[in-house]
């Protein structure tokens, strides 16, 4: 039996490992279909094994897949050339299919194309490979998991992350991850591969297309084309390894910044940032946003998380005083009630979104964001746009949608800092580059 000698890049090793859940997500010119498309063919070499039993089943997904120019096919063929693989090692290319070692098989498929009953012809596969798979439904995503099941199957998943709420991202990103799960990081630093000519690509993508660049080679969410408020802001953070592991000092005062939504399910999101301001420092280190849940589902968040009313004082914005249809009591004498002390912002009255806007584009160089529990929240900073009338080509200020209530807290809080009085220079925290 041929045996292979594949180089493989080392943000990719923990896949090597046998799992049911693999997945690797990151931004353009990590290798992420190259390895993919390499391990597949290498399971399909030795699947048969010595004793020449049957061969390995395959099948190469997209969500939508019109024709086979859109698959995987023609990188798959590209690696059986560049590995010297052929029909004597029982591979062979036709025109839809590639046919493996032991009879077995590799399909290009579109999952949008199956139904319920259909779906069930990938029973017997042992591996399905999903490329682009920020686009996968959740539809799509029930018919496949449970209809791959036999014994030894595995499924992995490319993506370069789109949006937060993209069922691949609750998947294989969110606080329940399913048994039997491996998921990496692998952007273009991590491509030991990576050429000349992708990095000019990069430079230039930098230097033209800041906005979008954090989504296209660093795997960040993303954001809108034109009107970005943070975009920038969020990609020098990145590249200054303020985005990472940034633990609560346990000396200092935590602080809660939060914008009030409602309750119902056409409410307001409530959005609410925990940091500590230290020295010239704003430690971001907790993001939480529930929407149409009672003041008491907030609560019960910042006791699970150890956010105690001896450790955390709170701000609210101007309508933090507010009584109305949806509280029986106000949002401040609520949270007072449970011992917390609260502190409402006095309203900035005209352009109040814009001065939040402002401040927090002053503040930002001294943020420094835990990524594992901000997330969310960064990406509502990324999201977070100016609204346009196109007609006569004018800002119209902030566009409120869903982004909007986190971006307002962060705001609050960047209004709401001080520079501290003259002091000595502040260590830098520990933290990991993302």
């Amino acid at each position: 039996m041929r045996t292979l000698d594949l180089k493989t890049a080392r943000a990719f090793a923990p896949l090597l490992e046998p799992a049911r859940y693999k997945g690797a997500h990151g931004g353009r010119g990590s290798g992420k279909s190259h390895f993919f498309a390499e391990m597949l063919l290498e399971d399909c070499l030795y699947e048969p094994g010595a004793s020449g039993g049957e061969g390995m089943r395959a099948v190469c997904i997209r969500e939508v897949q019109k024709d086979l120019s859109q698959s995987s096919k023609a990188l798959l063929e590209s690696k059986l050339s560049s590995l010297a693989l052929g029909e004597a090692d029982g591979f062979k290319v036709y025109k839809d299919v590639i046919t493996t070692p032991g009879d077995g098989l590799i399909i290009f498929k579109g999952m949008n194309d199956y139904t319920a009953d259909s779906v069930k012809s990938l029973e017997g596969f042992k591996r399905a490979w999903w490329e682009e798979a920020q686009t996968a439904t959740q539809r799509s995503l029930k018919l496949l998991r449970p209809t791959l099941r036999a014994p030894g199957s595995q499924l992995w998943f490319g993506w370069n992350p789109r949006f937060a709420a993209d069922p691949i991202e609750k998947l294989l990103r969110g606080p329940e991850l399913p048994t039997d799960c491996i998921v990496v990081q692998a952007n273009w630093r991590d491509n030991p591969w990576f050429t000349p000519e992708l990095e000019q690509e990069r430079q230039d993508c930098l230097r033209l297309d800041p906005d979008n660049y954090d989504h296209i080679w660093e795997g960040g969410y993303e954001t809108v084309n034109e009107g970005a408020y943070y975009a920038k802001q969020l990609i020098d953070a990145k590249a200054q390894g303020r985005i990472g592991v940034v633990a609560p000092d346990p000396l200092m005062t935590l602080r809660a910044f939060v914008d009030i939504g409602g309750t119902g399910m056409n409410a307001d999101s409530f959005a609410m940032w925990v940091v500590q301001f230290v020295g010239v420092q704003v430690r971001v280190v907790d993001y939480y946003e529930a929407q149409g849940q009672p003041m008491a589902t907030h609560a019960q968040w910042l006791r699970d998380r150890g956010y105690t009313p001896e450790r955390l004082q709170i701000w609210l914005p101007h309508d933090g005083e507010k009584g109305d249809t949806v509280f029986s009591v106000t949002p401040k004498s609520a949270l007072e009630s449970l011992g917390y002390s609260v502190t409402v912002v006095p309203n900035q009255g005209k352009g109040a979104a814009m001065k939040r806007v402002e401040a927090a584009r002053r503040l930002f160089p001294s943020i420094w964001f835990n990524e594992a529990t901000t997330g969310a929240g960064r990406a509502a900073l990324g999201w977070y746009h100016e609204k346009r009338d196109e007609k006569r080509n004018v800002g119209l200020g902030p566009a409120h949608d869903w982004a909007s209530h986190g971006a307002d807290a962060f705001g609050l809080m960047c209004c709401v800092w001080e520079p501290p009085r003259a002091m000595a220079p502040l260590p830098v925290p520990q933290t990991g580059i993302v």
